[in-house]
């Protein structure tokens, strides 16, 4: 339990014994060499901020801003040491005392906290990115706004799903589906192939209107109590359905929303309903059977890069790449460093743009390497930064795809 005045649960900091086992799988410290960017260094930091040895000050806040979040030491760590919660909660007590410049504030504050989680925002800000690329003015801008543009998709969705969308044979049951905010618009069509999915293997597809943004980019970035807010908000919406599962397609997004119950634990009038909510939240390929997933024949090579929020947040990795093997066929390829960040990490490419670059190229060069057609992934952020890396090393040729794409146009599903 957390005491008065103390920002940090101490039971769970000092769960870590400083072992250095998630060294290899942290990708700030795999670059930099530097402990204090890794998991062991920055839990000392944040132990040592919460017993006032260190004041919240520039040098200290910058190796928490450059960690990804990623939670890949999660997975390393033989003492189960939660450190994305860690993370969250040191991240919540720096943005309540430590100042940010102009640049960093509008970013944090302004762009990702006043815009992403807003689909209409978020559609009406992208409105001068397409004119810019409609009139070729992308010449004109600087390196920085350049490589924000690229990051983005060519067009973007223009619809939500309709409230329920009916099963296609006699139904196994209802399930309810989060929309998302940057899936809502700029992968939408991604949002249809994953309810067609969930149509075809017999299950009513329900998408309430009163859902809203899941609160990891709040929570990933320091601001709790707004990811709170999202997170009663969309219990409401779901909670009163007589649903079998909650499902997600964004990984980002799913590490969020089955962490409610932790999220909202010591509210009384929540926290039964938010556990209950997480229970139900499963991520599109944990609940997919793939019946219909055969392989085509084709030799065109597929590899798959394991979104860190589903890897390592979740623990998923094998079910993706059965789902992926069953329809590529001999045709699959291991990508190296699966499982290592890609550098987009919810909005750490827009925060902290030189490491997000640096690990962006670190995954495109595996990707080319593997000699892969196609790359699979399970996450809007990923897709972004691995597109955008791909055209920046002059790989038109390898197209990045969502899984729930993959499927359908491999003929996943029951006919």
């Amino acid at each position: 339990m957390i005491a008065l005045g103390q920002f940090l649960d101490e039971d769970k900091a000092l769960s870590c014994v400083h072992c250095g086992l998630c060294l290899s799988s942290c990708p700030t410290y795999l670059e930099t060499g530097n402990e204090n960017n890794s998991p062991r260094g920055r839990i000392y930091t944040m132990r040592a901020m919460q017993s006032g040895q260190l004041e919240v000050s520039a040098v200290p806040v910058r190796h928490m801003d450059l960690c990804l979040g990623c939670r890949a030491c999660e997975t390393a760590c033989p003492s189960g040491v939660e450190y994305g919660m860690l993370l969250e909660q040191t991240r919540d007590h720096i943005e309540k005392h430590h100042g940010r410049g102009l640049v960093q504030w509008l970013l944090r504050r302004l762009v990702i906290e006043q815009v992403f989680p807003f689909p209409w925002r978020m559609r009406l800000a992208l409105l001068p990115v397409r004119l810019v690329r409609v009139l070729g003015l992308g010449v004109l801008l600087p390196k920085f706004a350049k490589e924000m543009i690229e990051l983005l998709p060519r067009r973007l969705a223009n619809s939500s799903l309709p409230t329920e969308r009916l099963a296609k044979h006699p139904p196994k049951g209802k399930v309810g589906f989060i929309e998302g905010c940057a899936m809502r618009v700029m992968f939408g069509d991604t949002n249809e192939s994953s309810a067609e999915l969930l149509n075809r293997e017999g299950w009513d597809v329900l998408a309430p209107k009163g859902q809203g943004c899941c609160g990891a980019l709040y929570a990933h970035s320091g601001q709790l109590a707004k990811a709170r807010n999202c997170a009663r908000r969309n219990i409401a919406a779901f909670d009163k359905q007589p649903l079998d599962a909650i499902i997600i397609n964004a990984a980002g997004c799913g590490s969020t929303l089955v962490e409610y119950g932790e999220l909202l634990k010591n509210d009384p009038v929540w926290a039964k309903r938010a556990e209950t909510f997480s229970s139900k939240v499963k991520d599109l390929v944990s609940w997919l059977e793939g019946a219909g997933c055969v392989n085509s024949g084709s030799d065109t090579k597929v590899t798959y890069h394991d979104a860190c929020h589903l890897a390592h947040a979740q623990g998923i990795t094998a079910k993706p790449r059965a789902l992926v093997k069953a329809l590529a066929g001999d045709g699959f390829v291991e990508l190296a460093e699966a499982d290592l960040c890609c550098g987009s990490a919810g909005s750490y490419n827009l925060t902290e743009p030189e490491m997000a670059n640096r690990l962006q190229q670190r995954k495109v060069k595996n990707i080319i390497d593997s000699g892969a057609d196609i790359v699979v992934t399970t996450n809007p952020g990923c897709l972004l930064q691995i597109q955008s890396g791909l055209r920046k090393a002059g790989a038109h040729h390898i197209r990045t795809i969502h899984i729930a794409d993959y499927m359908l146009e491999g003929g996943a599903g029951v006919d």
